[in-house]
């Protein structure tokens, strides 16, 4: 990805939260390209009526089980660190 900048400039990893929205980024980006894929093929008439429906019948989650483990994690961690700063 070009157009994002280098988190390890200082010989420092990314933390969890920096993974977690460099795949948000990701799922979002996949997301949007597939779109634009579906509309076009829609104007075109590549697509047909039965495609369409199990498209519409079965979305896929934005947020998954596993963003949902994640975040909670992140969060407890968040809270164990500023109770151990005071």
């Amino acid at each position: 990805m070009p157009d994002v900048r280098s988190v390890d400039n200082q010989g420092r990893r990314m933390d969890a939260r920096d993974r977690l929205i460099v795949a948000l980024y990701a799922q979002l980006k996949a997301e949007r390209e597939t779109r634009e894929t579906l509309e076009w093929a829609i104007r075109n008439g590549a697509v047909s009526r039965e495609v369409l429906e199990a498209i519409a019948a079965d979305p896929v989650p934005v947020v998954t089980s596993e963003d949902i483990a994640s975040l909670e994690k992140i969060i407890a961690l968040d809270e164990r660190r500023k109770q151990n700063r005071n």
